[in-house]
């Protein structure tokens, strides 16, 4: 027997080799081995002293272990002779962007000297102490009392409020400032951070400020490098009064109340006090309206102009809003964008309600009705040391299975000596116990990125929605159900969609059906579209809102059960798990004649199901990880282990 068993080893090695050479013979190449573009690319925190030897060797180390690109990101630690843009950060950069360049990798520059951008670092303020971000205030008064104003404070009026009470409201610096790039007293007892003054996003001339001293700067050094090795510009949670305002000063300035009054259609001067009161029964509606016309005087004084300025250059506005809600700003991106840190996401409950759980449907849904290629996700930022590889895989799988195929790690630290270990934790690359197995993750990041990238999104469920409010009760049902959907935001649906018998269409989209789950407000323009969509059957209606008594002919549900009742009454699922699974996410992405299922077991609960698609072809399992195919028989269980996530591949199904 043993002069046979080395032999027959080998034969068998040899048909192992075949078959799996076999099951990987019609995958597209690009699967195995994606071009570097959907590589990961992490913030890359410039944070000590810049030497050209080791910048070198760390971009040489990253690409070892699979990275491709990277932020340039100037961060809180740098020393005092490198200052914001200073000749010695321009060398750096230009020695860093040279070495990419040489390698065939990628850049991103980063916006400000550190964040929230708009200030660059303060200059803005320099230039003009007038440029310092603003907002409005409050004055109580006693009666026949007039308000005494300090410095920079400018009165805009005076009003009446219930019961003889009296209050002037005036606009006033905000006080708000960015956190910045140097160390006060380190190595000291008393270290502190440079906090430099916000600039005022909501007043244009100083964002033409900003964008000259970042901007055009950017384009005068590196402007050669744009569109190949530079591929965008990063613009990170932009506030309109800054970090650390005054207390109850809210967002604003005298000079934007006129454009204000335009946007929401009535004079809001007279309704001021409902910023801060409720004397009324309008008082949330002034409050609203308030806010939704900030929101659209940002977007238009900030990020279309920033957006504009990176598309005449060749290169894409990345980075993303301040708020995980925040769509309407997005389609300025020319890559949407949101931010995953301080753990606002985790296995758990927090991965399907709040807020924060909607981000990255918010920046996927925004690049499929815009007609994007891209959309990104900032992430793992100030999730602390106790961050583990698995739940760091964990989080970047939330995030593909929601559409996401850019991520922007959070981050690679330069240095960690001192006080740098503890900002903003944790350092997810060459520092981490996990860097040596590094490839394995940046590779199926890569190959998820590609296979959500130049694809068609299959799904006929959208949720509607406002420019910053995404529901989350009826997506949770959603997820939990397995029927996958977009967020449509209501400008959408009144400026760029069309409406018949099949649905409604916009981009390559088309829903069979649009639920409405909650909204603050809803504009006459979009009324007669609704009303077409509920003749059709396609409209369905949370029965806590108020809005269904404006639709009579819409259907409408209480319990979780009755949505996903009628939502099967009107389309059919793309997928099927039985026995049922609350765990199970899914994405159905169409490249070319070939069909994949990202399926996603996001909870502890291992599964065993058979999952059941409307599709005939040759079915295989994808592994992320190594790029390698197995065959799978549609007619046999799957086992999905806690957290894990599997890829089925359907070459030409029909």
């Amino acid at each position: 027997m043993k002069l046979f068993y080395k032999p027959l080893c080998q034969i068998c090695f040899i048909i192992l080799l075949f078959l799996l050479s076999s099951c990987n013979r019609s995958l597209p190449g690009d699967f195995t081995n994606p071009p570097r573009e959907f590589s990961v690319m992490p913030f890359w925190f410039w944070n000590d002293t810049l030497k050209e030897d080791e910048i070198k060797r760390q971009i040489a180390d990253f690409e070892e272990h699979g990275v491709y690109g990277f932020v340039i990101h100037p961060r809180i630690g740098l020393p005092d002779n490198i200052e914001w843009l200073s000749p010695e950060m321009i060398h750096a950069m230009n020695t860093t962007i040279r070495e990419a360049a040489r390698r065939n990798m990628y850049v991103i520059l980063y916006d400000e000297g550190m964040y929230p951008s708009g200030s660059s670092s303060g200059q803005v303020v320099a230039r003009n102490p007038s440029h310092a971000a603003r907002g409005l205030a409050k004055i109580d008064l006693k009666p026949a009392e007039n308000p005494v104003l300090a410095p920079g404070q400018n009165l805009i009026t005076i009003l009446n409020r219930p019961v003889g009470k009296r209050v002037a409201i005036i606009d006033m610096p905000s006080g708000g400032v960015i956190r910045g790039l140097h160390y006060i007293g380190e190595g000291s007892d008393n270290i502190e951070e440079e906090l430099p003054p916000a600039g005022d996003i909501l007043n244009p001339d100083a964002v033409t400020s900003f964008m000259e001293l970042v901007y055009d700067r950017y384009a005068k050094e590196f402007g050669d490098y744009f569109g190949t090795t530079i591929l965008g510009i990063f613009t990170d949670e932009p506030s309109t009064m800054g970090r650390n305002s005054a207390p109850g000063v809210m967002p604003g300035n005298r000079n934007l109340l006129e454009n204000i009054s335009k946007i929401i259609g009535y004079d809001i001067t007279p309704f001021l006090s409902d910023l801060w009161y409720n004397d009324t029964p309008d008082s949330e509606k002034h409050r609203n309206d308030y806010n939704r016309a900030i929101n659209i005087s940002l977007e238009n004084n900030y990020y279309r102009r920033l957006g504009n300025w990176c598309l005449e250059h060749g290169i894409a506005l990345m980075g993303h809003p301040a708020g995980s809600m925040d769509i309407g700003a997005e389609q300025f991106f020319q890559v949407p964008g949101q931010d995953l840190v301080w753990r606002y996401v985790e296995p758990g409950p927090k991965a399907l309600e709040g807020h924060h759980s909607t981000m990255a449907k918010c920046a996927s849904s925004a690049m499929i009705h815009l007609g994007l290629r891209r959309n990104s996700n900032e992430l793992y930022g100030a999730y602390g040391h106790n961050l583990t590889f698995s739940e760091m895989n964990w989080l970047a799988n939330w995030c593909f299975v929601r559409g996401h195929n850019l991520l922007f790690p959070h981050a690679f630290y330069y240095s960690l000596r001192g006080p740098r270990l503890d900002e903003r934790p944790p350092d997810v690359g060459p520092n981490a116990e996990w860097w040596n197995k590094y490839r394995t993750y940046a590779d199926a990041c890569r190959r998820l990125s590609w296979i959500n990238t130049d694809s068609r999104h299959i799904c006929d469920i959208a949720i509607l929605c406002e420019a910053e409010w995404l529901p989350d009760k009826s997506a949770k049902v959603l997820y939990q159900s397995q029927r996958d959907f977009n967020y449509l935001e209501i400008r959408h649906l009144i400026n760029d969609c069309s409406i018949d018998e099949e649905g409604v269409h916009i981009a390559d989209m088309t829903y069979k059906l649009l639920i409405i789950d909650s909204l603050s407000y809803l504009p006459d323009e979009a009324k007669p579209f609704l009303e077409k969509i509920a003749e059709n059957g396609q409209l369905v209606i949370s029965k806590e809102s108020r809005i269904a008594e404006i639709f009579p002919g819409a259907q409408t549900y209480g319990q979780p059960k009755e949505l996903i009742s009628e939502i099967s009454r009107i389309t059919p699922a793309d997928l099927y798990v039985n026995p049922p699974s609350t765990g199970i996410r899914y994405r159905h992405m169409v490249k070319g004649e070939n069909h994949y299922y990202i399926i996603f077991n996001e909870e502890e609960k291992e599964e065993l199901i058979r999952l059941k698609i409307p599709l005939k072809g040759n079915f295989k399992w994808l592994d992320p990880y190594t790029g390698a195919a197995t065959k799978m028989n549609p007619e046999t269980e799957v086992q999905i282990k806690p957290h894990e996530l599997k890829i089925l591949f359907i070459a030409g199904g029909v």
